[in-house]
């Protein structure tokens, strides 16, 4: 089943940049002021880090790669979503209720833990965001080269950034553009089916009176 290019561009570019939007007010400190908007706003956005997973994916089927691509695309995506999730609920919504709660003391704790696992997710990312670009640039040659740019460098922002303004939103911006190219890329790349190609009534075996 061909999934429509609206459709795809949507299920691409709006998690990036809704997380670029939330980026631009997420605290750069965790404090006792903001510790209740911090833990708020990890909960919010919670379903929406691991759908960052779902672009790889969608550009590799979209590109026509075999499952000998598209399953570790899928498995890389998968690993993001969880092992970056445990990131989004220790050092996001559990610092922020410990410090709101003043428990200060455990949030350091908490921060080791969620960003030693948020990096294995973050990799996997990137690894994803690389395999998915090559499958397209097979596929639509030079003019998928902006957008794979794009992708691989904000993936790479995400790594170490997050989506802490201003960098970690920039990241977030890049990968919704560049998914966003990549798909026109393979979009202009897709055949064409040409009127004058049609068969005569001839060649369809009609009989001429």
């Amino acid at each position: 089943m061909k999934i429509p290019f609206w459709l795809s561009a949507v299920a691409v570019a709006v998690p990036p940049l809704v997380l670029a939007g939330v980026g631009m007010t997420h605290p750069t400190d965790l404090t006792a002021q903001s510790a209740e908007y911090w833990r708020n706003l990890h909960i919010g956005i919670l379903p929406v880090f691991p759908l960052l997973g779902f672009a790889p994916w969608l550009l590799a089927r979209a590109s026509g790669a075999r499952r000998g691509v598209l399953w570790p695309v899928g498995v890389l995506g998968f690993l993001y979503a969880a092992f970056y999730t445990a990131l989004d609920v220790l050092a996001g919504i559990g610092a922020g209720g410990l410090r709101l709660d003043d428990m200060g003391m455990a949030v350091g704790t908490l921060y080791g833990l969620g960003d030693s696992l948020g990096l294995i997710g973050s990799i996997a990312l990137v690894a994803a965001a690389i395999v998915a670009s090559i499958t397209v640039f097979r596929r639509a040659g030079v003019g998928a080269l902006p957008g794979a740019l794009f992708v691989i460098i904000g993936s790479l922002l995400f790594l170490d950034d997050h989506i802490f303004f201003p960098v970690g939103v920039v990241g977030q911006l890049m990968l919704a553009i560049g998914w966003i190219a990549l798909l026109v890329a393979l979009h202009r790349s897709a055949p064409t089916a040409d009127p004058s190609a049609a068969p005569s009534a001839d060649s369809r075996g009609a009989t001429v009176a």
